[in-house]
């Protein structure tokens, strides 16, 4: 996914794009190869992120806190000094934030696919209990 072939570099998923990926925690792990730093920024409360990555395992390097999307990707460009800055995102939105905070934006589906990750549509919650079914159960 790198074209420079260098791994010099921070990846920030909006909260949209990173619950749109069957297998997030996969997806940071598999990013730890080729990045600096890799984190979640998202304009929802950080309760939401912060249950949403617990919830899958995932160890970010950074997040947004109580900051938004545009405040997020200014503060991490400054803390984390690395040659490139890439925000994967899914919208026109996340496209213009990138482009003002002077990240490069990478559409969620082109990051998949380059990288061999399996997307998933993110209003189906998966019921990991679902198929836990009880024999012992009245």
């Amino acid at each position: 996914m790198d074209e420079a072939g260098s791994s010099d570099m921070t990846l920030a998923f909006e909260l949209d794009a990173l619950k749109s990926l069957a297998d997030p925690n996969a997806v940071f792990n598999d990013a730890r190869g080729w990045t600096e730093y890799v984190g979640v920024v998202s304009e929802k409360p950080t309760y939401v992120v912060t249950n949403f990555t617990r919830k899958h395992r995932v160890r970010q390097d950074f997040f947004s806190g109580p900051r938004g999307v545009r405040e997020s990707l200014e503060n991490v460009k400054r803390q984390f000094d690395t040659d490139r800055h890439v925000f994967v995102g899914i919208d026109d939105e996340d496209r213009a934030v990138a482009e003002e905070c002077g990240w490069e934006f990478l559409p969620l589906e082109q990051a998949a696919e380059a990288a061999g990750w399996t997307t998933t549509d993110p209003e189906e919650e998966t019921d990991h209990f679902a198929d836990d079914a009880r024999d012992d159960w009245p």
